[in-house]
C-alpha cells in the first residue's frame, strides 16, 4: 500500500479527482480517500512517485506518508 498526505481535500470532488487520477494510471487500483485526516491510500503496482506525479497534476500536493522498507514488495 502506498499512502499521501494530501492538504486541500475538501469535498467530493476532490475525492472523485483523485480517485480518477489514479484509475488513469491503473484501472484496477484500489483507492482510499480520506477527507477527514486527508490521506490518500492506494494499493496498486504503479510506482509511489508516478502516482505522486499524478496528484500532483490533478492539482495537489501529496507527501508520502511510511515509506516501506527494504525487503517490502510495495516500497516503490
Amino acid at each position: 500500500m502506498k499512502e499521501f498526505l494530501v492538504e486541500g481535500m475538501s469535498c467530493g470532488h476532490c475525492i472523485n479527482a483523485v480517485t480518477e487520477a489514479i484509475h488513469k494510471l491503473d484501472p484496477a487500483a484500489d483507492v482510499n480517500v480520506d477527507l477527514g485526516s486527508k490521506h490518500v491510500r492506494v494499493h496498486s503496482d504503479v510506482d509511489r512517485f508516478i502516482l505522486a506525479q499524478a496528484l500532483v497534476d490533478a492539482g495537489y500536493d501529496p507527501v508520502p506518508v511510511g515509506l516501506e522498507g527494504p525487503g517490502s514488495s510495495d516500497n516503490v
